[in-house]
């Protein structure tokens, strides 16, 4: 019976929220940060706003995944929403964004969905490798962006 993934990463970045948003908000930036990215194209035109679409081609567990994500809710600086439907691992990605101080940024990443197929059958698996995955790309986005 297939479970439900629902992956929840943080990671603190020493850099105004405003900036950590507008960067990572910015679906066209993701290669820079998420390693699986191979490409992004926007479906409607940039910057962002709900109803965007972009189209994603990344590749997770040794598979090439391509998949269009809508943007469901955006709150500018604060909250991005993100789904899926198609695909055999249909999936919600949330980003938040709290200041915690002047110049210093909590940036949570949530993954969640149902996998289908063969992911089904593997979802602890799943959800194991999308945690480790995540802790990476924040790393990543982190170090990114505190270089400046």
């Amino acid at each position: 019976m297939a479970r439900d993934v629902d992956v929840v990463t943080e990671t603190v970045i020493h850099r105004p929220r405003a900036q950590v948003a507008a960067f990572a908000g910015d679906p066209g930036r993701a290669p820079e940060w998420y390693r699986a990215i191979d490409s992004v194209e926007w479906r409607t035109p940039p910057p962002v706003a709900v109803g965007s679409r972009v189209d994603f081609v990344a590749r997770f567990l040794r598979r090439r995944l391509a998949y269009t994500y809508e943007v469901a809710e955006l709150v500018p600086g604060e909250r991005l929403v993100m789904r899926t439907a198609q695909g055999p691992f249909p999936m919600e990605t949330t980003y938040t964004w709290e200041e915690l101080a002047p110049g210093s940024t909590r940036m949570t990443l949530r993954n969640r969905g149902r996998p289908a197929g063969f992911s089904a059958l593997a979802s602890p698996f799943v959800a194991a490798a999308v945690r480790r995955a995540n802790r990476a790309d924040l790393a990543r986005l982190r170090d990114l962006l505190e270089r400046g």
